[in-house]
């Protein structure tokens, strides 16, 4: 698959650097085009600008900062029109806050600057270096990674988590990816803010409608 990553900080370095192992042919474009060239030396990839990482890519990640990846993404509308978008930012701020509050999803900015793409919220909720990891597994347990979007580019996507050695878990179309970016400020907040282990909130999946009935 031909694969564009735009951005080149950490989350495009080590997601980049999983596509590459698993024999995808993944382009970095950035502004700064010594920064992409130094990127995609460590990680097998291509260097190029954004326009040129967009251009003819099936799967484009968006690694950009919130608000700087719908800048970017609504300049480049011809090259990514029927490309999936993968949105992995968090709209978190001061105090652990959503920059989102009272208005859409981050994802749904993407959206709306490139209308004629399909945008799939993923990879949001780990810090960049669990994407480092070779696999992200923990306790014997692969990483589960919710997927927002339409049926058809969550499949694909599907893939690409798999690439990581994570499992892919659709979570329901666009319209909820305001949920995985709160829960992400949730759990930010809760991880740094208070040194909390935020896996210590649910119960096992069998207690989750609460003990299961006794025979």
């Amino acid at each position: 698959m031909r694969i564009g990553v735009l951005g080149t900080g950490g989350m495009a370095e080590a997601l980049a650097a999983h596509w590459v192992r698993a024999g995808h042919r993944v382009t970095v474009g950035g502004r700064d085009a010594g920064r992409a060239r130094r990127l995609a030396e460590r990680t097998g990839a291509a260097a190029d600008g954004l326009r040129g990482a967009a251009a003819g890519a099936e799967a484009v990640l968006v690694a950009l900062p919130f608000g700087a990846g719908a800048e970017v993404v609504g300049g480049l509308r011809a090259e990514l029109a029927g490309t999936v978008l993968i949105d992995c930012s968090n709209p978190v701020g001061p105090g652990f806050r959503l920059l989102t509050e009272g208005g859409g999803s981050a994802a749904r900015l993407l959206a709306g600057a490139a209308p004629e793409a399909r945008v799939v919220k993923a990879f949001n909720l780990c810090h960049r270096d669990v994407w480092r990891m070779r696999p992200p597994v923990f306790d014997g347990r692969p990483l589960a990674v919710p997927l927002c979007g339409d049926d058809g580019a969550v499949a694909l996507v599907a893939g690409l988590v798999r690439d990581t050695g994570c499992e892919p878990l659709p979570a329901g179309g666009l319209e909820r990816a305001g949920l995985l970016e709160a829960t992400a400020a949730l759990f930010i907040g809760l991880w740094i803010g208070e040194g909390a282990d935020v896996q210590a909130i649910a119960p096992p999946a069998a207690y989750a409608a609460g003990p299961p009935a006794r025979s």
